[in-house]
């Protein structure tokens, strides 16, 4: 929610290729907000779309704090989990009567969930969670042909978590020896595999947690 500027050069991008976008802003931390929130989406589906539902809902809010477990406030560990776990699942749970049957779930999860870095041990965690309550939700919600799968970037070149991977030099070098391919990746490469997972081509992926990390720490 606090990428506005960001967001609508976005949708100028898709507008110039002939598509049509909206963005609308949600503090995904904030669930008491998530009611006006499945309001305005509606009236946009509506107006801008000509329809009701949506086809596919990708959970991809995140931010990143590093804090050791030793120094880890109640605070911290509050927005953390408001974000990343709280906020996806009743994110999921307002939608899921706007989400067409036959579409698709995409949940980003992060390769921390599956190795791990001092300092992000509740974001590792939650992460976890998140691969877990995809399975759940590709279970419950299967009946309706809803396909649920999570997507684990590893380290990625972008702002994220105040861009250091992106900025420190050290820390991406000592990052890129941890990668099979000797790369950092690119939000490109995150990209491209949540859009295939919005396909016909993915129609029997389901439940699957896919992490996009150029083989890292293996």
């Amino acid at each position: 929610h606090s990428k506005k500027e960001e967001a609508e050069r976005v949708v100028a991008e898709i507008k110039k290729i002939g598509c049509h976008a909206v963005a609308l802003q949600l503090d995904t931390a904030n669930v008491s907000g998530f009611d006006e929130f499945k309001r305005n989406l509606q009236q946009v589906l509506q107006s801008e779309f000509k329809t009701e539902n949506i086809d596919f809902l990708v959970n991809n809010a995140g931010i990143g704090i590093n804090e050791p477990i030793a120094e880890t406030s109640e605070e911290t560990f509050d927005l953390l989990t408001n974000i990343h776990f709280k906020g996806v699942f009743f994110l999921t749970q307002k939608l899921l009567d706007l989400l067409n049957d036959g579409g698709g779930i995409v949940n980003i999860s992060s390769g921390l969930a599956r190795f791990t870095m001092p300092g992000y041990s509740v974001y590792g965690a939650l992460k976890a969670g998140i691969d877990s309550l995809t399975r759940y939700e590709a279970k419950e919600f299967g009946k309706r042909g809803i396909r649920v799968n999570t997507v684990a970037p590893g380290a990625i070149e972008t702002d994220f978590g105040g861009g250091l991977v992106r900025d420190n030099k050290e820390v991406n070098e000592h990052v890129k020896q941890s990668i099979a391919l000797d790369r950092v990746g690119q939000a490109d490469d995150i990209g491209g595999v949540v859009a295939f997972l919005c396909t016909e081509d993915a129609k029997w992926v389901n439940a699957q947690r896919i992490e996009v990390s150029g083989g890292q720490n293996i």
